[in-house]
């Protein structure tokens, strides 16, 4: 039923991603990035004239300060939404009502088009000749009136033979267009007759406990649990029948979830944005939050899921795929281990518990240091007990998200996700050109005051240093543009921060277009480097 689960998944993704664009933190979020992005075209715009200098300054200093709040919004609004992770899923009914995926037989009525429209018959009162009166019938118009009418009487004949043939080509055509239908209409008939009963199949495999069909059911339900884009969603399922004992194998985000800087300081005498590093210890608490948030979220959506009974058991082991900083090595250490029953989970307030303390109240084991990589030990061992029944691995993101990679697209492809997003952010975009430094746009922003030309570059290869800023500065320059936009999928380099000193540019990396790919055109776009 991968149909079923595609089709879910992205039922839920809109659903999550309206319910988030709707919350307060995210519109005060947007309205301060829109605040800030103003204020920087403010600013460039009066960098262009060199009699209002201090005008310049005073509207460089507030967009300085605007963007520097909008750095601390994206960072308030990441720790909601890592905060609400639990209570989010508590407002949603996790159970899949499968016979709302049947479809019913809607066909249109059979449309012959021209061919159900005959041409009108040709008329002898069309083709006679008017007859002779008075002195044109004195002088032979007679003679000369039989003439007239046996000629209209050959082209009379003649177009009513033709119009015959095309009646009978008509009709036919119109037999054959009928049967089209037809058979076009068995045929769509059978395929969804054929998938209602593959519906009604899955679903009484379920209902019967059959362990690979309940495996691929609360596959559907963790599917339809939509993350934070950077979570991994992977995760392995297995089923065990006799014991009504469903076991879960899930990965974990890195500590890298939990943002590292505290806030952004813009200090305007020394014209100088700081980044205030976050506790460690403060880091390490968030992450354990995060952990078991995880750990509560996925046995709730599974219990809550189960209206038939399948599950009295859940095992549920927590592992992060990471590398080790000490050692440099791939592990995968399981950072949390919980074993608990149908009936003690479902008794559970989760609206009012601590997250961290309901996780040890169900004596699972929770890791005190998973940003070092403590591992614990596990509850169950998953491929030992797993392979005594069904088993299957599912990755949400790799499998059912259809996600663009933004590495992989074609040139064609990626020039117009580009040109795309610049045109909802309200530029107005001229051809792309293909160069040695990537492709570039020279765009118009039509704002009346803080409009003008602008220079834009992308490039997709490694991450781009001082050079590319230099070059994007001189192409401003060459075409009289008020702004230059460098985007770099692969990263920025420290030296081409430092290289834009002040100049009307803006750098984007590949984490910022995605979030810009996010809130403007709603793609969700990612970025994987293959092999």
């Amino acid at each position: 039923m991968g149909i079923i689960r595609d089709m879910q998944r992205v039922h839920a993704t809109q659903a999550f991603a309206d319910q988030r664009a709707n919350t307060a933190a995210a519109q005060q979020r947007d309205l301060i990035r829109r605040n800030a992005d103003h204020a920087i075209a403010a600013a460039q715009q009066a960098a262009g004239d060199v009699d209002r200098k201090r005008e310049h300054q005073r509207l460089y200093v507030e967009a300085k300060t605007a963007d520097t709040a909008a750095a601390n919004a994206e960072i308030r609004a990441r720790l909601s939404d890592l905060d609400g992770l639990l209570l989010s899923t508590l407002d949603v009914d996790d159970h899949i009502d499968l016979q709302l995926f049947k479809k019913p037989v809607e066909v249109p009525p059979f449309d012959p088009g021209p061919l159900g429209r005959p041409a009108p018959e040709p008329r002898w009162d069309s083709y006679v000749p008017p007859q002779p009166r008075g002195v044109g019938k004195i002088l032979g118009g007679d003679r000369l009136w039989q003439q007239q009418a046996a000629s209209a009487q050959r082209a009379f004949d003649e177009a009513r033979v033709r119009w015959v043939e095309a009646e009978q080509r008509r009709k036919r055509q119109l037999v054959v267009r009928q049967r089209a239908y037809e058979e076009s209409l068995r045929k769509y008939e059978a395929r969804i007759t054929a998938y209602n009963a593959e519906v009604d199949r899955f679903a009484a495999a379920v209902a019967g406990a059959d362990p690979a069909s309940v495996v691929e059911y609360f596959a559907m339900v963790l599917g339809n649990s939509v993350y934070p884009d950077d979570f991994p969603q992977h995760f392995r399922l297995a089923y065990l029948p006799k014991q009504r004992h469903l076991l879960i194998e899930y990965h974990l985000p890195p500590v890298e979830v939990v943002p590292q800087i505290k806030e952004y300081r813009y200090d305007r005498f020394r014209d100088d944005v700081t980044a205030i590093p976050r506790d460690e210890s403060d880091v390490r608490r968030r992450y354990v939050e995060v952990i078991a948030r995880v750990t509560l979220r996925t046995i709730h959506e599974v219990i809550e899921a189960d209206r038939g009974g399948l599950v009295r058991q859940v095992s549920f082991n927590g592992i992060v795929d990471t590398i080790d900083r000490r050692t440099g090595r791939f592990v995968r250490p399981t950072l949390v281990s919980v074993q608990t029953t149908r009936e003690t989970f479902a008794a559970i307030k989760l609206r009012r518990v601590d997250p961290v303390a309901c996780v040890k109240h169900l004596e699972g084991a929770l890791s005190a240091a998973p940003d070092e990589l403590a591992a614990v030990t596990s509850k169950i061992d998953f491929d030992e007990d797993a392979d005594r029944d069904f088993t299957e691995e599912f990755n949400v993101l790799a499998e059912i998200d259809e996600r663009p990679n933004l590495v992989t697209l074609s040139e064609a492809a990626w020039e117009q996700q580009l040109a795309d997003l610049f045109g909802v952010m309200g530029l107005e975009m001229g051809a792309a050109t293909r160069t040695d430094l990537g492709t570039r746009w020279l765009a118009t922003d039509p704002r009346p005051v803080f409009g003008g030309q602008v220079v834009i570059f992308a490039v997709r290869g490694p991450a781009t240093g001082s050079a590319a800023v230099h070059a994007l500065a001189g192409a401003v320059t060459a075409a009289g543009a008020t702004k230059g936009i460098l985007v770099s999928l692969g990263g920025i380099d420290p030296e081409a921060y430092d290289a834009v000193a002040g100049r009307p540019l803006e750098l984007i990396d590949g984490p910022a277009l995605v979030t810009l790919l996010s809130n403007y055109c709603r793609v969700k776009a990612r970025i994987e480097r293959t092999a």
